[in-house]
């Protein structure tokens, strides 16, 4: 079992913006003289464009404008910079998330490998609250349209699936209803493609590779926890399929893992739970292996639009996010046979 705390590499440079506070700001001390008292020391504080002093003895107080400068031509109005509260620009770093974490943490993930010992490879991958199971399973034929095609080599593919009581209210099994959801359709096929794209199917020989990903508890990002644990097991079925002399050569390309992004309340958001997934403007996935390729981009508006510098903020997110992943992939198979 690999544990690896994940630290946030895009913290340290997370300042927002100058927030404009409207704040009293105490006046220098002076004087109200009246015809039978002497100086009498008094405060003061400033609103808009006014200057109120008060006085301690004789409870008097008097209003001084000072000098407002003119509205722009078209900008009258409280909208106007003259109307703005005038004060000091202080930084303030983003509140951190529901979870406790910064915008670019990753949640902490977690592999245990072997979780099946009937699949030629298998693990639990852990990302905060979402769990999944991966296990890759081993066919000693191809389909029937790879023959027809004379195409040579293997195939691979991919089966997801969340299971009942992975979700607060029971999810109702494919089976019941005698067809697979189209989420799960979707999702099962982005996948197959990303696997594919880590395995040279021609070295696999005459044979299918079966991926299935089975949440056991969702809590956002069942998809990119399934393709970032589905390549840690297909690694370890691939190592024993070695061992067994099945295959003479290795398969595997590059390693692929993936992760979430998204804007909510205008700020880009790494790896987002089911809380900040519902209620996120912008939801995007990213695949991409680990010579920095991209294999897969899936990201919309929800009744919302970004721009070019927000695509680009979530893409410097995911891709530092997919590095940490990658790490963590190389961690988890570094400990198992």
């Amino acid at each position: 079992m690999a544990t690896l705390p994940l630290s946030d590499p895009l913290r340290a440079g997370t300042a927002r913006g100058p927030a404009h506070v409207l704040r009293p700001q105490a006046l220098p001390r002076h004087a109200t003289t009246t015809p039978d008292e002497g100086p009498d020391e008094g405060f003061g504080f400033r609103i808009s464009g006014l200057r109120i002093s008060f006085g301690f003895r004789g409870f008097g107080f008097r209003i001084l404008p000072f000098p407002i400068p003119p509205c722009p031509p078209g900008q009258a109005g409280l909208t106007c910079s003259a109307f703005m509260p005038q004060s000091e620009s202080t930084s303030v770093l983003p509140a951190l998330r529901a979870d406790g974490r910064a915008p670019g943490q990753l949640r902490p993930v977690r592999f245990q490998n072997h979780i099946a010992p009937y699949a030629a490879g298998s693990t639990l991958i852990e990302c905060g609250q979402t769990r999944v199971i991966c296990g890759v399973t081993v066919e000693e034929s191809v389909p029937r349209w790879l023959k027809e095609q004379n195409v040579g080599g293997g195939w691979m593919t991919a089966e997801y699936s969340m299971l009942p009581y992975s979700t607060l209210q029971r999810k109702q099994r494919d089976i019941t209803r005698g067809k697979i959801d189209g989420r799960s359709q979707e999702i099962q096929r982005l996948i197959g493609r990303a696997m594919r794209a880590a395995i040279d199917l021609a070295k696999l020989g005459s044979r299918t590779l079966w991926v299935d990903c089975d949440v056991l508890q969702a809590d956002g990002g069942t998809r990119t926890a399934a393709i970032t644990g589905g390549f840690v097991a297909l690694t370890l079925a691939i190592r024993k399929m070695l061992a067994e002399g099945k295959l003479t050569e290795n398969p595997l390309l590059e390693p692929v893992a993936a992760v979430s992004v998204g804007i909510l309340a205008e700020r880009p958001l790494l790896d987002l739970c089911y809380a900040e997934d519902a209620e996120a403007a912008v939801d995007m996935n990213l695949v991409m292996n680990g010579a920095g390729q991209f294999i897969e981009l899936q990201g919309s508006g929800e009744e919302a639009t970004f721009t070019q510098s927000q695509l680009e903020a979530m893409l410097a997110l995911g891709k530092s996010g997919i590095g940490q992943l990658l790490r963590a992939q190389q961690e988890a198979l570094a400990g198992s046979s």
